[in-house]
């Protein structure tokens, strides 16, 4: 007599055996079989009351992208010497929408990081609720120390090998680490030469009056906190005189700063990739815009604002700062096993990712036992995306909303996130769990989709 498999065993046995072959096809894309593994271990429950996803091998079939597009960039620098990098474009997902995602330049950016963070935003642009597809593209190109005129001819260069793949009802790319508006300007003035058309909804990020929206750099900054702030009434908690520290110093952990202390926080540390500062008295964030938007400045320099404030080498070291919120917005896996364990004994309640995958494996287990409020990178910093998605809106109808107008959708869209990932956890057997709510509720969408489309 054979025993008879639960509904759960067959679930779990079928994606051990997706990730088995995963790990044996891609055994050096570690970034990319990290965020695998972490949205795999949420799905278990899913696939046992779902059979019908293993029926159409949903697993195996969302975890290849459509395609992998990868060029030589070649392009010359102000002494006429011709440098080359090699860029990429990954198109993973475009069952809800044509597909979108950010570009990266920076020295780090290989296929595995493109895929992980490619994967990663098929689940975190379903979370928005807007019609878009997940995708990710960059390059190997380091932008510190690039003259402005350099920068352009790479921007040039790279957009020229690009644009084949791109469209506003196919790919439309946006900014990440190491480009902004500035580059986002040099790619679109390259499109558009090279196609001759207007296409300006191709790629977000744009200037403000050049076709950008309102709001969209404060966008992930501001829905990190807007999520956070959710996560905090439902706890029946507020940002009200806690104590955060942000690393980063960029776009996201600035107005991330802005918000929170809009809130009533008191955000007394950040960083760059050389360190941080440490102010007990709350950052002076006008000084810290200065020093980063105006200057462009190491983070060092705050201390001729407020010499009273203390610099600290090696920006990893930020987590032994005592807090109630901590807010990573730097880079992927900034928070390891050891910095979990000293924000845990240092008295952390929350911990909300800023960043993309900011958090490895153990540092999350590590939160979630030991009974933090934790919100993961795919719904806390969706705003991002989601302000690309509205600019694509306002693209489209040929139309400008006010600045308001875009900040308030962005709290809408923030609130719909946290409820969506907070019910999907409960009906699935993990309350308050927004690690495995923010996962099934993205990726059931996604399948439900691949489902209707049927296989191709």
């Amino acid at each position: 007599m054979t025993d008879v498999m639960t509904n759960e065993q067959v679930a779990k046995e079928y994606i051990d055996d997706v990730f088995k072959k995963l790990k044996q096809k891609y055994a050096f894309e570690l970034e990319f079989l990290q965020a695998v593994e972490e949205i795999f271990l949420s799905l278990v429950p899913v696939f046992a009351q779902n059979p019908e996803y293993i029926h159409h091998n949903i697993l195996a079939r969302i975890v290849e992208p459509d395609r992998i597009i990868s060029f030589r960039v070649a392009w010359q620098d102000d002494n006429n010497n011709v440098q080359v990098n090699r860029g990429y474009r990954v198109q993973f997902n475009n069952v809800l929408g044509p597909y979108k995602g950010g570009i990266r330049f920076h020295p780090t950016v290989n296929e595995s990081i493109m895929k992980f963070l490619a994967f990663e935003q098929i689940l975190k642009n379903a979370l928005t609720g807007q019609p878009i597809g997940g995708a990710k593209g960059g390059s190997d190109f380091n932008p510190k120390g690039k003259s402005d005129a350099e920068i352009m001819r790479f921007c040039q260069a790279f957009m020229t090998e690009l644009y084949h793949y791109i469209g506003p009802d196919r790919d439309v790319p946006a900014g990440d680490i190491g480009v902004g508006a500035r580059e986002i300007g040099y790619m679109w003035g390259q499109y558009k030469r090279i196609r001759g058309q207007f296409e300006q909804g191709v790629l977000t990020g744009k200037k403000p009056g050049y076709g950008g929206s309102l709001g969209r750099k404060e966008a992930t900054g501001y829905g990190l906190v807007y999520f956070v702030s959710e996560m905090l009434h439902d706890a029946n908690l507020s940002f009200i005189n806690k104590t955060v520290v942000v690393s980063g110093s960029g776009n996201v952990a600035i107005y991330a700063i802005e918000k929170a202390q809009h809130f009533g926080a008191k955000v007394v540390a950040c960083s760059d990739s050389n360190g941080y500062i440490y102010d007990p008295n709350g950052l002076d964030l006008k000084a810290v815009k200065e020093i980063k938007e105006v200057k462009g400045a190491r983070i060092s320099t705050y201390l001729n604002y407020h010499p009273e404030a203390t610099y600290f080498e090696d920006c990893s070291k930020i987590w032994t700062v005592p807090c109630d919120i901590a807010l990573p917005c730097a880079t992927q896996n900034e928070i390891n096993g050891d910095a979990a364990r000293t924000l845990v004994e240092n008295g952390v309640k929350l911990v909300a990712e800023g960043a993309n995958m900011p958090s490895d494996l153990e540092a999350i287990n590590i939160f979630l036992d030991a009974g933090i409020l934790f919100g993961p990178a795919k719904a806390a910093n969706a705003g991002g995306v989601a302000v690309s998605a509205l600019e694509m809106a306002q693209n489209s109808s040929r139309n400008s909303w006010t600045f308001n107008e875009v900040d308030a959708k962005l709290h809408d869209i923030m609130k719909a996130i946290f409820t969506e990932s907070k019910e999907a956890a409960e009906k699935y057997g993990y309350p308050n769990n927004l690690v495995v709510g923010s996962n099934i509720a993205g990726f059931t969408k996604v399948a439900n989709g691949m489902i209707a489309e049927g296989v191709y």
